[in-house]
Parts: structure tokens; sequence; C-alpha cells
């Protein structure tokens, strides 16, 4: 298993197939998909096609989003990261997006802001990226503070399957300018 990042607290690390029990636990929680369609997942086989897509972006693309596990403990915790996407959103394709999602106990710790802070660094400092965008359902409140602590700024709303979105971005230059690279995590 490839660790990506290593943050203060956390594993940046890739999904794989003994994440189903944390990845079902996180994905049929009704609470979390509340700003994801409300779709929660209701069977095994619906996680482990979501292990088997995301490790086949890790072989067809080098990115996809990584599992988030406590340091101290080794417990999953979510999924956060970035995604090449390739299907269009808000009139783009083929962008880096950033993500997260965390299991509901671990909401409101600044787990999720961590761990973007960490994508962030590393899709400037390691894929070299031109910019990075981010979406958030407009209700979405807590999303909207994870984006924009992680240094994303908001741009505009935009239609996304039928629901309002907020869209956000980040391009190199600003991330470039935020900080002095060693102070940047």
């Amino acid at each position: 298993m490839t660790v990506f990042i290593q943050t203060d607290r956390l594993l940046l690390r890739e999904i794989v197939p003994g994440d189903e029990a944390g990845l079902f636990a996180l994905d049929a929680d009704p609470e979390v998909h509340r700003y994801l369609g409300n779709r929660p997942v209701t069977t095994m086989d619906e996680v482990r096609a979501s292990i088997a897509f995301i490790r086949q972006q890790y072989a067809d693309h080098g990115i996809g989003r990584w599992a988030v596990e406590d340091r101290a403990t080794g417990a999953f915790l979510g999924w956060a990261g970035l995604k090449w996407m390739t299907q269009p959103a808000n009139g783009r394709v083929h962008f880096y997006d950033l993500g997260y999602r965390l299991l509901r106990a671990h909401w409101g710790k600044g787990i999720a802001t961590e761990a973007a802070l960490a994508s962030v660094d590393y899709a400037f400092r390691e894929l070299k990226a031109p910019a990075l965008y981010g979406m958030a359902d407009c209700g979405n409140r807590g999303s909207h503070n994870v984006l924009t602590k992680a240094g994303l700024h908001f741009v505009e709303v935009f239609d996304y399957q039928g629901v309002p979105h907020h869209w956000y971005a980040l391009e190199r230059a600003e991330w470039e300018a935020a900080a002095p690279a060693g102070n940047r995590l």
C-alpha cells in the first residue's frame, strides 16, 4: 500500500480492498450523502465497484482519491485528495478536482482541511498542476469552509446534475504567491 502524504495527524494513502468496511460505513450514511445527491450505497458490491473505479484512476491517471487514516491509531477516517476529471463539470473537462468525504464522527475536527491543504500542496508541488478546482452543493457550508481554508476561491454558481453548486479555483501562480515554499504545509 502506497502512502502519498503524511501530515501531523494523517496518512493519505491508496485505497485498497481492505478499506471496504470503512467505505461502506462512510457511503451508507444518508447524512454523509446529504449534499451528494442523496444516494447512499446499500451493498458491498457498490463499495467494491467504487474501489475498483478509484484503483483504475490510479492506473489510468496516476492519481485518485486517497484513504484518510489516523496516523496514531491506523483508523480509517474517510477519503480525500485529487481526481483527474474526465467528465464535464461547469463546462470544463480534464482537470484536477479536490474532494474529501469523512465519517461523521470525524467532522468538525479540522481533518478535512488538513487533508485538503496537503492535497493542494501535492497537486502543485508533485503533479505540477496548472490549476486546481473544487465544487460543492450551495447548501454545504462545511465544504465551502474546507475549500476556502485550502486556498481555493469562489468563482461562480453553476448547475451540476440539476443542483446549484459553487465552483472554486486555485491557479498555480496564486498558490506560489501565497507563502514561501517551505511554509505551505
